[in-house]
């Protein structure tokens, strides 16, 4: 019977969590009307995303001292109603100042929801369930990402922009009412709570930063985190569409894609942080690779780009959402219990900044290159596009950059503890001697 409730409380949690990414992301496939509903230009139509995500960001830290004070229930509740808010008063928004007005509110509703669906789990499962659910709320909840690409640009393009946006709002009603009915903070009636005084949080919070392996975490996130999701929230549809010339179904699918792929990744890439707990800093490195090699292939093409070279680029982006997870395992296993929160909130702001400035600075990068004639008159040519986006391959070099110097520090304070981290040839040789040795034991023998 517990098992079951606590399955029904956390099903409630990731409905809600599910319905909060959808709210996130319905803005990036709506560009190109908001751009003709708001008259706006590319910096001031990226200004919506980044005020979202810059509310997201720096209400991490905040957050987490809420849930500890209030519960996760509450949170839960508070961040769906701000998100109905927020999308029905950008259903009605005529102007751009009143638009980005509603997106504030989603940003900060959206902020409220993934911490505290986290929080939920230790009340109700056992720890030995708990990384194997942490994931699985990630996965689930991308799912958000499929709504918002297929039934409401549906809409969107049927009924047009006030009945989609009001039918995102109703979504977010729906989970209030759920989350209201359904969760419960703890399977312990009245059971207490001892939030943290000021002078705790903010002791807490230093004692965070000043761990190596937060910092890791942090930069971790900032790296591989940002390109799926400026590519998803703001920038890879109109990209798609208007850029590379591909139609709005294929540009659906390869947005559908791109939530199917990080599904699949979920569970190997959480299998192989379970197996190389040493190595999950090198996994970091090589989805950062991959993302930069796969973005150089595709705006180094002479013309728009085929195709599968898209399809390619969509899976790389995609890998990068499980791999940023591997961030808040840097925050688990170098923190103690008592500041998991801050920690997680730490970590969590750093790809959504590095979003936010990707995104705003693409943008203006667009409008710089319109006036000056690059694009003769296209706001999304391809020519100028792709200029704007090697802006990030300017983030994900500097994000390389600071992963590596945080690492260093990371292995030194190992080092101190006694933990030697071998070189990558000593254990590649070492697991292709386990892997022999296994298959050497399943051999038969001979009479």
């Amino acid at each position: 019977m517990r098992s079951s409730r606590a399955l029904l409380v956390w099903a409630a949690g990731v409905t809600a969590y599910l319905v909060a990414v959808t709210q996130r992301t319905t803005f990036g496939v709506a560009g190109l009307e908001a751009t003709d509903r708001f008259s706006a230009s590319a910096s001031q139509l990226s200004v919506f995303t980044v005020v979202q995500l810059l509310v997201y960001a720096g209400l991490q830290v905040p957050v987490g001292v809420l849930v500890d004070r209030w519960g996760p229930r509450t949170l839960i509740v508070a961040g769906g109603v701000l998100m109905a808010l927020g999308q029905a008063q950008l259903a009605f928004a005529d102007s751009v100042g009143a638009g980005i007005i509603g997106r504030l509110f989603v940003g900060a509703g959206d902020a409220t929801t993934f911490i505290s669906v986290l929080r939920l789990l230790p009340a109700w499962f056992e720890p030995r369930r708990i990384p194997v659910l942490t994931q699985w709320t990630g996965i689930i909840g991308q799912l958000g990402q499929v709504v918002s690409v297929i039934p409401f640009v549906a809409l969107l393009s049927t009924f047009g922009w006030q009945p989609a946006f009001l039918s995102a709002a109703a979504l977010s009603v729906l989970a209030v009412v759920l989350s209201i009915t359904v969760i419960r903070d703890s399977p312990l009636a009245g059971s207490e709570r001892s939030p943290q005084t000021l002078r705790q949080t903010g002791t807490s919070l230093a004692a965070a930063w000043r761990q190596p392996g937060t910092r890791l975490g942090l930069w971790s996130h900032f790296t591989i985190q940002f390109p799926g999701t400026v590519f998803v929230l703001m920038w890879g549809y109109p990209y798609l569409v208007r850029a590379e010339k591909v139609g709005e179904g294929v540009a659906s699918a390869l947005m559908t894609l791109f939530v199917a792929v990080g599904i699949a990744c979920g569970p190997l890439l959480g299998r192989y942080v379970g197996r190389h707990p040493l190595r999950r800093s090198t996994m970091v490195l090589a989805i950062a690779a991959l993302m930069a090699a796969a973005w150089l292939a595709v705006l180094l093409y002479p013309g728009p780009a085929p195709l599968p070279l898209l399809t390619l680029l969509v899976v790389a982006l995609a890998v990068g959402g499980p791999g940023s997870m591997i961030a808040f395992d840097f925050a688990r296993t170098f923190n103690p219990a008592a500041r998991m929160g801050t920690a997680t909130g730490i970590v969590n702001i750093g790809g959504f900044m590095a979003s936010l400035l990707s995104m705003f600075v693409i943008g203006v990068v667009l409008d710089v290159l319109l006036g000056s004639g690059f694009s003769r008159g296209d706001l999304y040519a391809l020519a100028s596009f792709r200029l704007a986006m090697a802006v990030q391959l300017v983030f994900l070099a500097a994000g390389v950059v600071a992963v590596v110097i945080a690492r260093r520090r990371v292995r030194r304070r190992m080092a101190e503890q006694g933990v030697v981290v071998p070189p990558i040839r000593d254990a590649l040789a070492r697991e292709h001697r386990r892997r022999r040795n296994e298959k050497a034991a399943r051999r038969p023998s001979g009479d």
